[in-house]
């Protein structure tokens, strides 16, 4: 697909250099391939975002090492198949959010994992923040007052949250989701997220909205905590950015 967009692309501007030949200097038609190049070097569809914090500044909750290897190789992985991946009908002027939402069961693997992959952690980083003394934690606000009402407090909250991040099979991902006036928590598999359209009984179903999410993939937390998951999830809640997920909870609730 790409040497195909190339051969045009240079064809055109061939064709163009021949009609100006003998009206543009030879430095201007070097400008033209250059336009060429730079074109084709910045068609992609999908790009890692910054990270909004140093590698190490997650610390002691989140290693260095771990934070480096899954960004830069696990993250920028799934950024690398999707843009090698031919066009789909996947619309890729719209956000990765509403791309999700048009994940069903009838979407090909590579790009219902590899977009998942990458909306998911797109998402998580922006969810977690440094708190490198680990002073108490809590949210506040509209979404504070909707987790007590949902779940009588946040102690019990997290608790169910904790349980089913721990208790969940194999990869994948532990939300908080906002549907249509409620909140709830679930789990998906591998990089499957709420957004997605997958397994639905109701194809008119509302949209289910993430606020909140731990990837319990083991690459996000082995180099640190091996097989104990659980302390990885306790030391979770350090880290979260509550006032990302209070935005994200004001964004979705109007819709």
């Amino acid at each position: 697909m790409s040497s195909r967009r190339d051969f045009l692309k240079k064809s055109s501007l061939l064709g163009l250099a021949g009609i100006a030949s003998n009206l543009v200097s030879n430095n201007q038609l070097n400008t033209l391939e250059n336009i060429g190049e730079v074109t084709n070097q910045s068609n992609q569809a999908f790009k890692l975002p910054p990270l909004p914090y140093a590698f190490d500044a997650l610390e002691p909750f989140i290693d260095k090492q771990t934070m480096e290897i899954h960004y830069t190789k696990h993250h920028q992985a799934y950024v690398d198949k999707l843009n090698a991946t031919p066009s789909t009908n996947i619309d890729y002027q719209s956000t990765d959010q509403i791309k999700c939402t048009h994940i069903d069961n009838t979407t090909t693997s590579v790009i219902r994992n590899n977009l998942g992959g990458h909306y998911n952690h797109s998402l998580f980083w922006t969810l977690l923040m440094p708190n490198p003394e680990g002073k108490p934690n809590t949210p506040s606000g509209k979404l504070a007052a909707v987790i007590n009402t949902s779940f009588t407090n946040f102690d019990e909250f997290k608790k169910q949250f904790s349980e089913k991040a721990a208790t969940h099979f194999g990869s994948g991902w532990c939300w908080l989701v906002y549907q249509k006036g409620k909140i709830v928590i679930e789990t998906t598999v591998n990089q499957d997220n709420p957004l997605m359209r997958l397994n639905l009984k109701n194809p008119l179903e509302p949209t289910k909205y993430p606020i909140l999410a731990l990837d319990v993939w083991e690459h996000a937390y082995y180099l640190k905590y091996q097989n104990k998951r659980k302390d990885y999830i306790e030391n979770f809640w350090k880290i979260v950015n509550w006032q990302q997920a209070e935005k994200l909870f004001l964004e979705v609730e109007k819709l």
